[in-house]
């Protein structure tokens, strides 16, 4: 195998750091603010710690990777896999000469706004946004949502406030997605309006540092996915060998295992990149990406199994929305002259889901432009997979 050396610091000089031509537009906020007296982290730095010290964060350990709710500590959530994302994107950034601290401040923010239940739980809230006109649902823009506008935390002066991102870490979320298919991966090189990011029309990342978390966060679930899945029977001995088989006519890959993919999947990347011809895999390498995604979607993702559990997860997301829909009929949270009264009228023998809902919309500043039907999808895109279930069953006990 060739020596990786040659390729260390290979994007040294393109890693968004004072003094890169985008510097300004990166480190932009929403609102202005002041640094704290005798600070001494990065503006990436502090994004990260934001993001670390949110509640949205907090809730990742409780929400779906892929394998719903078990009670088998070993098998992968949501938290873990954003942890997975930021370190092999770290690995990635520090040997290429990247940003590493911009990484990590993306990497722990990308999923922020995923869903519980995780990709069947965004799409049964995407279904009810537009049965109900509310727009899209999908997870890296709620991701971004979160940060921007539902996520507080406590200022320096004693306020709470939205995070208030760089426009760098905002980018990097929002433009995260890992299930696109892609072999070479290369900056858009102009900032646009985050907002004109839909479902349909995605950019890349403004950020090489943001390209490589994008990569990344494939080389995250790839393998895992596939390690779980056969902890828990899912796929077979007999599957996996199947699948080395396949692999073994493209690529030499000793076990198709997590440890084995990650490592292969980051060197390749390393040795093959460059700022002039971008991101990129080697064509062996790619293939073999692409062969396991397509076992993954084939055994795991579309296994029989999981309709069970996709109906459970509409029912419980719809069954929700559609009790909190009846507790006001107003088309604005303004008009509801008091909060509290109104919804403990409606929805009083919920207790619990009435009170938190309540509390949620209270912390809220932005009521008057925001529709209710839209403020439960917000509320229900935060809860974690047993805050979910917590609330169904209130509604089915008597």
């Amino acid at each position: 195998m060739n020596n990786i050396e040659p390729y260390r610091n290979s994007f040294a000089a393109e890693a968004m750091r004072e003094g890169h031509p985008h510097w300004e537009v990166c480190t932009q906020r929403l609102l202005a603010e002041q640094r704290k007296p005798n600070e001494i982290r990065s503006e990436f730095d502090r994004d990260g710690d934001r993001i670390l010290h949110s509640l949205a964060y907090s809730r990742l350990k409780s929400k779906t990777q892929v394998f719903f709710h078990t009670q088998d500590d070993r098998i992968c959530t949501r938290i873990e896999h954003v942890n997975h994302v930021n370190s092999i994107s770290g690995t990635i950034a520090r040997f290429l000469g990247l940003n590493a601290e911009l990484t990590q401040a993306i990497a722990v923010g990308h999923d922020l706004g995923h869903a519980p239940f995780g990709h069947r739980g965004e799409t049964v809230l995407d279904d009810l946004c537009q049965e109900h006109n509310l727009g899209e649902f999908w997870h890296e823009q709620n991701s971004l949502r979160v940060a921007d506008h539902l996520e507080l935390l406590s200022s320096p002066d004693g306020t709470r406030r939205h995070l208030n991102l760089s426009y760098a870490v905002r980018d990097g979320i929002i433009a995260h997605c890992g299930e696109v298919n892609q072999q070479c991966l290369r900056t858009r090189g102009e900032k646009i309006d985050l907002q004109l990011f839909s479902k349909h029309r995605r950019f890349d990342p403004y950020t090489w540092e943001g390209c490589v978390v994008k990569l990344s966060d494939k080389m995250a679930y790839l393998g895992r996915d596939l390690e779980d899945a056969e902890r828990i029977g899912l796929v077979s001995p007999k599957q996996i060998e199947d699948l080395q088989k396949e692999v073994a006519r493209f690529h030499p890959l000793k076990a198709v295992n997590n440890t084995n993919l990650i490592h292969t999947f980051i060197i390749d990347l390393c040795r093959n990149s460059s700022p002039e011809n971008g991101l990129q895999f080697s064509a062996e390498c790619y293939e073999l990406m692409k062969t396991v995604m397509k076992f993954n979607y084939e055994h795991i993702y579309k296994h029989p199994r999981l309709r069970h559990y996709d109906a459970y997860a509409k029912l419980v997301l719809s069954s929700l929305f559609e009790v909190l829909d009846e507790a006001a009929h107003a088309t604005d949270l303004a008009e509801l002259a008091d909060l509290n009264d109104g919804l403990r009228q409606k929805i009083g023998c919920y207790p619990h889901l009435h009170q938190d809902f309540a509390a949620w919309l209270s912390t809220r500043g932005d009521k008057s432009a925001l529709s209710y039907r839209r403020a439960i999808i917000d509320f229900l895109s935060t809860l974690t997979d047993r805050g979910v279930l917590e609330y169904y069953n209130e509604l089915i006990t008597f």
